[in-house]
């Protein structure tokens, strides 16, 4: 059963693959303006979102995702596809008491594509109400979140890729 299951994801790497060449060309302003489907959570079931987390402010890197291997550092997190990253960032702050600081930077990425967004506890931002769906999250993929301490700056947008 574990073999099939590394097997599936493989094949399912490859598929992610080919669709992220086709969808870099399409704008995260793009993205945000496609309507979303309302899902209603109480007939709908969950879905299972591992999240890997760090605490340097930067993502993993892909190495640590090869070969069946996942980082040690995973939430299991059960939510729905229409989940904000808000949400996400409060469901781990639950478990990371000191994530709960003011100023605590979250940025997040589906590992296998690029950055999808990044929320700041204690304060409002742009990101805040961005969805997996939105961002073309599928079921099976797995979220990484770098956690930047309030005293550090994150790094430029553009270098927080999961390499």
């Amino acid at each position: 059963m574990l073999a099939a299951g590394v097997g599936g994801q493989g094949e399912r790497l490859v598929g992610h693959r080919r669709k992220r060449a086709v969808e870099s060309r399409v704008t995260q302003e793009e993205i945000k303006k496609e309507p979303e489907k309302p899902i209603d959570r109480e007939k709908t079931c969950p879905l299972l979102l591992r999240v890997f987390t760090t605490n340097n402010g930067r993502h993993h890197r892909m190495d640590e995702f090869s070969r069946g291997n996942v980082p040690s550092s995973e939430l299991q997190i059960y939510t729905w596809m229409d989940a904000t990253l808000k949400e996400l960032t409060s469901l781990v702050k639950e478990v990371y008491p000191e994530a709960r600081k003011k100023g605590i930077h979250f940025n997040f990425a589906i590992v296998f594509t690029d950055e999808i967004g990044s929320t700041m506890s204690g304060r409002k931002g742009t990101d805040d109400s961005m969805t997996l769906q939105s961002q073309k999250f599928q079921i099976g993929d797995y979220l990484d979140i770098a956690i930047t301490p309030p005293n550090r700056a994150p790094p430029p947008s553009g270098l927080m890729r999961p390499y």
